[in-house]
């Protein structure tokens, strides 16, 4: 079932912004109904910290805090809950033996394979009939709406 857009309590622009993150909870609600499905049912941020460390292995923790800007005490259940449900793998520095190093487990691979995977076939399905040009011109104006809003 469609929501419903709300013009009334949103004039002006905020109907765009509305719609946007509109558009965004639908690709999100989708991209992870897969995994809700299977065995990890893991939130976006959790996803975000797999991505981290796909791209990072072996990163700790801290590099990960200064890279996302989060609060580490927020990243410290992120990376527990991972390590937990068997996502992430920690092991000893080589040289120093204090700090841990993270990577994905092959688990942890598969889930990021298949949210990578989920995400680019939704990104396809979203674009569906538009053109090239359309396409062009939609991320023109998304970039001027980050543009306005990083000077607001």
């Amino acid at each position: 079932m469609r929501e419903s857009i709300d013009n009334v309590n949103h004039p002006g622009g905020e109907d765009v912004l509305e719609l946007v993150h509109q558009v965004m909870h639908q690709f999100r609600a989708l991209q992870y109904q897969r995994l809700r499905e299977g065995p990890h049912a893991i939130t976006h941020m959790e996803s975000k910290v797999l991505g981290y460390f796909a791209q990072h292995p072996g990163a700790t923790q801290s590099e990960l805090a200064e890279h996302s800007g989060r609060d580490k005490a927020q990243l410290a259940r992120l990376i527990k809950r991972l390590l937990e449900i068997g996502l992430l793998q920690r092991e000893p520095d080589a040289d120093d033996r204090r700090q841990l190093r993270l990577r994905l487990t092959p688990e942890g691979r598969a889930v990021q394979r298949t949210l990578q995977q989920q995400r680019q076939r939704l990104a396809k399905a979203a674009v569906a009939g538009l053109s090239t040009g359309e396409q062009a011109q939609l991320r023109t104006l998304l970039l001027r709406l980050q543009d306005n809003l990083g000077r607001a």
